[in-house]
């Protein structure tokens, strides 16, 4: 069975690896194709097509937008099916992340101000694009020993509950799913079951799908066979098609990889051939 990857983030975002290295673990790992959808920006994009131009893999440009549902954040991946539009999906997003470097420059100040000494301006240096989100800051918390992983500094110091963090406030989640649909992308609710009970999903999607929405991961990283099973009978109850991905941020979560996720992950080619259709 042909295999593909629809959720994975590079350097210009919070992964560590670069565009080109993304095509090389997923010709390695024996996809077919492979999605960018670094958080918030379309700059890899260019880095990533032109890697992926004789790689025989389907290198398929996308995005990850941070929204906002009844006060939860919710991730929207939409996957291009032109490039026509991605200086004005920057744009969109630009104001967003006006608010969200502010956020991140404040939650270091706090940290410093505690004795937790990281530089908002060397973790910023050291990406390319200059954008920085929490993923970033919990790394270089680790890397100085201050937390064991990126997954206890977001359940500590980086949480709202945590004091240190201030969340900035973030683009509506219908509006993200119909602007994406203008700049001719596909969308898809990302990993939902980490952010959302099946309560709160049921409300979200009869609008989610007006607004555009057409698919929702069902095949994620972290779930069981049980929730890929339930999360493939509410997007067939919806309407929606199914998806799915690695989440893979290189050694950021160092436990995933492009492609089989934690070993078991098997997002079927049908899934991108059906969602292109």
């Amino acid at each position: 069975m042909k295999l593909c990857d629809l959720h994975t983030h590079s350097i210009y975002s919070d992964g560590t690896c670069t565009p080109a290295e993304l095509i090389d673990l997923a010709k390695a790992a024996g996809l077919s194709a492979i999605a960018l959808t670094d958080h918030n920006t379309v700059s890899g994009i260019p880095a990533f097509l032109e890697a992926g131009k004789g790689s025989g893999l389907i290198a398929v440009p996308g995005i990850e937008v941070s929204s906002d549902f009844m006060g939860t954040e919710l991730h929207i991946v939409g996957l291009f099916r032109s490039l026509d539009h991605l200086d004005a999906v920057e744009a969109y997003v630009s104001d967003y992340l006006v608010r969200k470097e502010q956020s991140n420059i404040d939650l270091c100040s706090n940290l410093c101000a505690a004795g937790y000494v990281v530089s908002y301006d060397e973790i910023k240096a050291a990406t390319p694009d200059g954008v920085v989100n929490r993923a970033l800051i919990a790394a270089e918390l680790m890397r100085k020993g201050y937390v064991g992983s990126i997954g206890e500094a977001f359940t500590s110091l980086l949480s709202k509950k945590g004091g240190f963090y201030h969340e900035p406030e973030k683009l509506d989640a219908y509006e993200v799913i119909g602007k994406l649909r203008e700049f001719d992308a596909i969308p898809i609710l990302a990993h939902s079951f980490l952010s959302m009970d099946e309560d709160m999903l049921r409300a979200f999607l009869p609008r989610a799908k007006q607004a555009g929405l057409a698919a929702m991961e069902t095949d994620y990283v972290t779930y069981d066979m049980a929730t890929v099973e339930r999360a493939r009978a509410i997007a067939a109850e919806f309407g929606l098609l199914p998806s799915g991905g690695s989440d893979f941020h290189g050694t950021n979560k160092p436990d995933i990889r492009i492609g089989v996720g934690k070993g078991s992950l098997a997002v079927p080619m049908a899934y991108y051939e059906n969602l292109v259709k």
